[in-house]
């Protein structure tokens, strides 16, 4: 793969997108999303856009499809990741990274003549993901690692704290937002979220409401 920058402007993205459904899955703009593809209707969908703007759409399912259910209904928003590295394993997968390029809000799907699902899509809803959202700025840092730190320490997770001191705040809150166990409603909600700030303050609200839901008598997952 080039080395070249990734337009996030509408002139230069696909009006219509494969989908890859994928529950629980989040992707954000400039976020990097590894998958492992194995199903022949995917290993075909990445070798059709491998020929073209090496851009697919990572949407999530609204509920987990039932068996045999090749066709759940999905979410209207999604994010558009751009194929920035692809090697074949030795068992016919392929491992793919993808880079989160725009959010989109879903159209209408389209009949094709492929094995996977694709969709007219709109750009517009999220046109702050073609600019700097200088948002981040609003962020309070020291109390948003405090609740991360506790947040980690409740699910038993680890990190590299001198990484996290030299991270951005926007950086952060991608990584944690992308990377944490939350429910699939719960990631719909931070890819929705508008600005880096709304992100932050739902992600916080997530990890607070995760540490008291181990406390009897406290509050679960949002629904």
């Amino acid at each position: 793969m080039t080395g070249q920058p990734i337009s996030k402007s509408k002139a230069t993205l696909p009006q219509t997108i494969a989908l890859f459904p994928l529950s629980g899955a989040l992707l954000l703009p400039e976020g990097q999303l590894p998958l492992n593809i194995f199903e022949p209707r995917y290993l075909k969908m990445i070798d059709d856009v491998l020929g073209g703007a090496r851009t697919i759409g990572m949407i999530q399912p609204r509920a987990l499809p039932k068996k045999n259910d090749m066709t759940p209904a999905l979410y209207h928003v999604g994010c558009a990741g751009r194929i920035t590295s692809f090697r074949e394993s030795g068992d016919g997968r392929y491992l793919v990274s993808l880079t989160g390029v725009r959010r989109f809000r879903l159209i209408e799907e389209i009949d094709v003549e492929a094995p996977y699902r694709t969709a007219r899509i709109d750009w517009d809803a999220f046109d702050i993901d073609a600019h700097k959202d200088a948002s981040g700025e609003e962020i309070e840092r020291e109390v948003f690692v405090e609740i991360m730190s506790d947040y980690l320490d409740t699910e038993g997770l680890k990190t590299d704290w001198d990484a996290v001191e030299e991270a951005p705040i926007e950086s952060l809150v991608a990584s944690l937002a992308m990377g944490c166990p939350f429910a699939p409603n719960e990631k719909q909600a931070l890819l929705e979220a508008i600005t880096v700030a709304d992100r932050a303050k739902i992600l916080m609200a997530l990890m607070e409401m995760s540490g008291a839901a181990d406390e009897p008598g406290e509050f679960g997952p949002l629904q």
